[in-house]
């Protein structure tokens, strides 16, 4: 904040009013770059979640080709994996799903 510009012509008065305006122009500042950190948390919480869900995807069906092959006669293993991939996949297009919902519930308020 310029403390040259809270001051009225005189240089001995504070402007109430203009120390308002900044003080409300630094709370829009702070809630830009809070919204603007919430969604970069959010972004990178979405990416992350489907690259763990693709990387169970790709363990279970390892674990399916070994197991297929005879490489592994574990079928616990197998099943442990391929129900894992599952669980992150119901829980990834949950989320999805969710986000949309809440994306056409916002697209469609009134303003």
């Amino acid at each position: 904040m310029d403390i040259n510009a809270i001051t009225n012509h005189s240089g001995n008065e504070l402007s109430a009013q203009l120390i308002k305006n900044m003080l409300s122009k630094e709370s829009e500042t702070v809630q830009d770059t809070t919204n603007q950190a919430s969604f970069d948390a959010l972004y990178n919480s979405m990416t992350t979640m489907v690259e763990e869900t693709d990387a169970l995807s790709d363990a279970a069906e390892v674990a399916e080709i070994n197991y297929a092959l005879g490489y592994s006669d574990n079928t616990h293993d197998l099943a442990i994996a391929q129900q894992k991939a599952d669980i992150a996949l119901q829980y990834t297009v949950a989320v999805r799903d969710r986000f949309i919902e809440s994306y056409n519930t916002i697209m469609q308020m009134q303003i």
